[in-house]
């Protein structure tokens, strides 16, 4: 038995992680605090380095949040056959989109990694593997959040893929297995908009919705608020115009891994709850 002890902790430190990290994840987390939970909708890639009403938000959401042992982020950006982890020590910041100002470009967010987190959620799911990825960093979906909300990039984050191949109720199934993760000093954050329409997108008016987005947008906030939170896998169902909302699910998905980690006791609040370029709404979600 001290044979296979060891050998599992020499793995772990050649993926960077050390005996001490080992050794707190055994003994849990420092403060016995339970972590919100944030749904944020990211919007365009220019937040991350804009002053703007939404990265204000962020700003100043990371300096009232409790300050996190560590953070996951499953983003709209990250879609795998199987569902994957990150679990490079140093993940690279991944600029993936086109046509924006260089100096997005050359924005860089630096937060270590955390190899032992990412093996313990590979043990915490059980309806599902989980497969440790080196190769992903951290996509706009999650960094262009973060970098507002925590500048200094000093808090470890890795990222959980969204799987092509499960349905929203079985995304919802799953992200209930990481509701231990809240305990331990982890904050859980999806990262996408809960109405995305890029085909729709009306350059002319930045601050407007169409009628049907505000429908929608809304009737998703009022099941939230009525804390049917099951019923947001079923969103075609929610309203008649649910596919012009949601054309396709990798944005809408990130909302369910929020939702499904909230109890009856957490509070609720709505921040940066605006429409932007009349097919997208930047509504975003604290559980705590």
């Amino acid at each position: 038995m001290k044979r296979r002890q060891f050998l599992y902790a020499s793995s772990l430190s050649l993926m960077g992680v050390s005996l001490a990290t080992l050794r707190g994840l055994a003994s849990g987390p420092e403060s016995s605090e339970r972590m919100p939970v944030l749904f944020v909708g990211h919007g365009n890639p220019m937040n991350a380095i804009e002053k703007n009403k939404f990265s204000a938000t962020w700003e100043q959401m990371g300096k009232d949040l409790p300050h996190p042992k560590a953070i996951v982020c499953v983003s709209a950006h990250w879609e795998t056959r199987g569902t994957k982890v990150t679990a490079a020590p140093h993940p690279e910041t991944i600029h993936d989109f086109g046509g924006f100002p260089q100096a997005l470009f050359d924005a860089q967010y630096p937060a270590p990694g955390d190899p032992a987190l990412a093996l313990e959620i590979g043990k915490m799911v059980h309806s599902a593997g989980v497969q440790q990825d080196l190769q992903w960093g951290l996509d706009h979906g999650c960094w262009s959040v973060l970098k507002p909300m925590f500048p200094l990039a000093d808090i470890p984050v890795i990222q959980l893929s969204l799987d092509y191949n499960k349905t929203p109720e079985q995304h919802y199934a799953f992200a209930k297995e990481l509701a231990a993760l809240r305990d331990r000093g982890v904050l859980v954050m999806g990262s996408g908009n809960i109405v995305h329409n890029l085909g729709r997108i009306d350059w002319q008016n930045p601050d407007g919705a169409y009628d049907w987005a505000i429908e929608f947008n809304d009737k998703v906030k009022k099941t939230i608020l009525d804390r049917e939170f099951s019923k947001l896998s079923n969103y075609k169902a929610l309203t008649p115009t649910a596919h012009l909302s949601v054309p396709s699910t990798e944005h809408y998905l990130p909302l369910l891994y929020a939702t499904a980690l909230a109890t009856e006791k957490d509070q609720l609040e709505f921040f940066n709850d605006n429409p932007a370029m009349g097919s997208l709404t930047m509504t975003s979600l604290k559980i705590s």
